[in-house]
């Protein structure tokens, strides 16, 4: 990690070339529905993304949002964190959750807050771990 950098993602080129590392975490998403869901997400939700790249290349992306509610008060919500499959292991997830920390900070958000699948234990043990989150409720869904 010689060279790093922090990129705010918004023309559709540079949401393009996060595609195939975004969907790598959210293997459901066609091109387009990623790009609509973006899209609607950047306009109606204040989501943002960032991408880090190292020397150049993009190797880790993330996508966030503030929110307020009762339980959490001001807070950010990180709705989508990935590094690439071929670059894991080597910080850069932890960098981008730093960056998303210190953008709540600065913006006057009092905690960062996340979900992440049952099965992704690594996940768990990187965000418990190495990132000092603490392991709150379980997160529960419906579909209609």
């Amino acid at each position: 990690m010689n060279q790093l950098t922090f990129k705010v993602l918004q023309s559709k080129e540079e949401l393009a070339k996060a595609f195939p590392i975004m969907n790598q975490l959210r293997t459901h998403l066609d091109e387009q529905t990623y790009f609509d869901l973006v899209e609607d997400a950047q306009k109606n939700d204040q989501y943002r993304m960032a991408a880090l790249y190292d020397q150049g290349d993009m190797v880790a992306v993330v996508g966030f949002k503030p929110m307020i509610t009762l339980y959490y008060g001001r807070f950010v919500w990180v709705c989508d964190l990935v590094t690439d499959t071929n670059k894991r292991s080597k910080g850069y997830g932890e960098k981008l959750l730093e960056y998303v920390q210190s953008w709540a900070k600065e913006n006057g958000y009092a905690s960062v807050a996340l979900s992440s699948g049952l099965s992704r234990t690594d996940a768990h043990r990187f965000y418990e771990e190495k990132m000092d989150y603490d392991k709150l409720s379980y997160v529960f869904k419906r579909d209609l």
